[in-house]
């Protein structure tokens, strides 16, 4: 059983502590560094993809890439996956994943939708419900897992049935129009707004997914309760011999995604301007895509907040890039689908230099 410390602020885990203390620096090969330091710096890969991603795109493309407008364009088109992407990476930290977060973010968006527009509630409080409902939602996710100790893929997969038909069921399977939110609750479409930054349109809502990233980049690196989080992720038993409540900390997490997933519907409606209940239905794979290709390990306890975004931005680059130069939509999504395969093979030959 590996030793129950806690991660430091400055740290992704505490096994990048173990990782690096089973040999001296002196004895690993030049493999063995490189893996220890991909361990160690769990969004090099992806930083290092992405500046490759940018310049191949801009080469082919031309200027056309670069254009304040294209820019600001894979920005909007990566909002809601990213800030979908906060809620899975808290799940997945804790070595945990939730299939379930796009049906709670559509849920929650046709919850806000009825209450401002067909109950008549005042647009906070319209609000207000959609993260209530996206915070009991992610209860039931984080009660099964932590109380039932159901395998989370399991519970999610269930859950995730449930709060669609939910949502068939509650929308009775109807779209709110953008003109009617437009003229009863303005609000709800307020993050689709946008400011004009060096000739760019950028959308309130990507500066409210930039602001969620350093709101949760700093409760994971310089709070106990992201320590918490890393160290229930790496080695459950041990952070439970450390005294941490684990059970806790699962149920705080899940919670804290379904609040996040209501926080995405917000975004969502301002993205498309309605309510509709067929929206956002690949979300959940999507936030998964992110995660991954940020550099955040499918076994928990090693990772980044910020890999997702820079992850989710990747996706968006491909995809733009690929739309610029042509290529039809089905070979977008398997150039993703390659992108996916080698995250999770580099993860894998990463982690051996701790086994």
């Amino acid at each position: 059983m590996s030793s129950p410390q806690h991660p430091s602020p400055h740290s992704s885990s505490a096994s990048h502590r173990t990782a690096g203390d089973q040999l001296p620096n002196n004895d690993l090969s030049f493999v063995q560094r490189i893996q220890l330091y991909l361990h160690n710096h769990p969004t090099a890969v992806p930083c290092l993809v992405l500046i490759l991603a940018v310049l191949f795109f801009s080469s082919l493309v031309g200027d056309r890439f670069f254009h304040p407008f294209n820019l600001s364009l894979v920005l909007q088109q990566v909002t809601i996956i990213g800030v979908i992407g906060i809620a899975q990476t808290l799940i997945i930290l804790t070595a945990g994943i939730d299939l379930s977060v796009g049906a709670i973010m559509v849920l929650c968006s046709v919850v806000m939708g009825r209450a401002a527009i067909e109950f008549g509630l005042p647009a906070p409080v319209a609000l207000f419900a959609g993260l209530l409902v996206g915070a009991l939602a992610g209860m039931v996710n984080g009660l099964l897992v932590a109380k039932v100790k159901l395998p989370p893929f399991i519970a999610t997969l269930g859950t995730w049935n449930i709060f669609f038909a939910l949502n068939l069921w509650y929308s009775n399977s109807q779209t709110i129009r953008s003109q009617v939110i437009d003229q009863q609750a303005p609000l709800l479409q307020w993050l689709g707004h946008t400011v004009e930054i060096f000739g760019a349109r950028i959308a309130y809502s990507s500066i409210f997914m930039l602001v969620l990233f350093i709101v949760f980049w700093y409760a994971l690196n310089w709070t106990a309760w992201g320590r918490h989080v890393y160290a229930t992720g790496d080695d459950p038993d041990a952070a439970r011999l450390a005294g941490i409540r684990t059970k806790r900390i699962l149920l705080s997490v899940y919670i804290t995604a379904g609040v996040v997933c209501a926080l995405a519907a917000w975004v969502l409606i301002g993205r498309i301007g309605s309510v509709s209940p067929q929206a956002g239905y690949t979300a959940n794979l999507d936030s998964i895509t992110a995660v991954v290709i940020g550099g955040t390990s499918l076994f928990g306890g090693r990772g980044s907040i910020f890999g997702t975004l820079i992850g989710a931005l990747i996706v968006g680059i491909f995809r733009n890039g690929l739309a610029l130069l042509g290529v039809d939509v089905l070979w977008q999504e398997f150039t993703v689908g390659v992108l996916i395969i080698v995250a999770v093979s580099i993860d894998q030959w990463i982690r051996r230099v701790s086994s």
